[in-house]
């Protein structure tokens, strides 16, 4: 029994994170589409790399994403094109599940033929440009705790720096290892989520209408806490100093906390960001929330401001100045996980969530098999299985083709719902 409720714990908190980073998301691509400025900014942000490839791509350094540098980091229409056509399905995935569509974005680069390191400091730095480039502070600022981000971003810059040392470290022992390594961190990740999604789907296809419905934005989430939970309530009673105070608008006096304990919750989101470059956001809301005891009033405010950090620190200083940013297909998942989005947002208001939800668990379950497949293939190459040529090499392809299929048929079916009703759409 102990063991079902931590793995209902740990389903229900993963659910929570992925909510939270969708609405995260969403709230980005408002920003950016809403504002001429920044449409100018994305655009230039696209053109940059077709100018820069096309005519200095053999001047570049290596270190700066040259013909030499880990990967081809050089402009191509076919480079481009991918990474926008991973990044539109990953963006639908979000608008329409309200969920994180951004699990899959790292093991779809990988299919691709990224390298897993650079796959994750790409899925960073698109990232890291999405939150500069959507983020409205003046909204923001009256339910930002300066204090808690303060010490939660010293965590998470320590958190980075122990990540991307052991990603480094490994793939400098060897590219395959490296790769190895990050599927197997995604196959945990992926198979325990997907799984969770579709035992949690199947139940809700019992459940009454009433109780199935999933909204567009918080779909899948149940609803944020009201009071602190007890995991909150021992850890605020804890007297040591320093002491964080937060809430004070929203509770007489406002709420205490021992920094130690919010910097140690930094350290494990920058620690897993910068393995598996998910960006930062995803695991801080359940954080803050149900472990510190955070209003979510205050932490989306909160959360906003670390992740810029967090993302840029990790993707900048950890991965591009190495070469493991792959500029031109980050731009291009930039592009399409906002149009994506907004697409995928759209569709909720004609399409029942419940069958939605569905494809969402589907999806993950994709990704889980397709890095699982993969990773006979790279256990062999480092010596730690034997596995044939020829049949690691066909479960490789079974799980890439296998992947892409799915997440492209859920594509279709979501543009082909979009465009039947976009009468009704323009209606509303």
């Amino acid at each position: 029994m102990k063991l079902k409720s931590i793995g209902k714990f740990i389903g229900e908190s993963l659910m929570q994170a992925g909510v939270a980073q969708a609405q995260w998301e969403y709230e980005m691509s408002q920003n950016i589409f809403k504002s001429k400025k920044r449409m100018i900014i994305l655009t230039l942000l696209a053109i940059l790399p077709v100018i820069v490839g096309i005519a200095f791509a053999d001047q570049l350094p290596a270190i700066l994403g040259g013909k030499k540098a880990y990967a081809p980091a050089f402009f191509a229409p076919k480079v481009l094109g991918v990474a926008i056509g991973i990044g539109l399905m990953a963006g639908l995935i979000t608008g329409c599940i309200g969920a994180g569509g951004g699990f899959v974005i790292t093991p779809a680069l990988m299919s691709a033929g990224v390298k897993g390191i650079m796959a994750v400091g790409t899925d960073l730095f698109h990232i890291f440009a999405k939150a500069i480039m959507g983020t409205v502070m003046h909204k923001k600022l009256g339910n930002v705790s300066v204090k808690l981000a303060v010490a939660f971003v010293v965590g998470s810059f320590l958190g980075v720096n122990v990540g991307a040392a052991i990603n480094k470290a490994i793939y400098a022992k060897s590219p395959v290892m490296s790769d190895a390594f990050i599927s197997l961190v995604y196959v945990f990740l992926l198979g325990f989520l997907g799984f969770y999604a579709l035992i949690d789907f199947l139940k809700l296809r019992k459940a009454t209408a009433s109780s199935v419905e999933v909204s567009a934005h918080g779909g899948g989430g149940k609803e944020k806490p009201k009071t602190v939970t007890g995991l909150a309530t021992t850890l605020q009673s804890v007297p040591l100093p320093p002491r964080i105070s937060f809430d004070e608008d929203i509770v007489p006096g406002g709420r205490k906390i021992w920094a130690g304990f919010v910097t140690g919750c930094g350290f494990i989101v920058g620690f897993v960001a910068a393995i598996m470059g998910v960006g930062g956001g995803f695991l801080t809301f359940p954080m803050f929330v149900y472990i510190l005891g955070v209003s979510s009033f205050t932490t989306v405010g909160t959360d906003i401001l670390q992740i810029i950090f967090t993302a840029g620190y990790a993707s900048i200083f950890k991965y591009a100045i190495y070469g493991f940013v792959f500029y031109t297909l980050a731009m291009g998942l930039l592009i399409g996980s906002l149009l994506g989005i907004q697409i995928g947002a759209l569709t909720t208001k004609v399409v029942p969530g419940l069958y939605i939800r569905g494809f969402y668990a589907l999806a993950i379950i994709a990704g889980f098999f397709n890095r699982l497949l993969a990773l006979p293939g790279k256990l062999a190459g480092i010596g730690v299985i034997h596995v044939s040529k020829a049949t690691a090499n066909a479960l490789n392809t079974i799980g890439v083709i296998g992947f892409f299929v799915l997440i492209g048929f859920f594509g279709l079916w979501v543009f082909s719902k979009f465009i039947a009703n976009l009468n009704t759409l323009k209606e509303e």
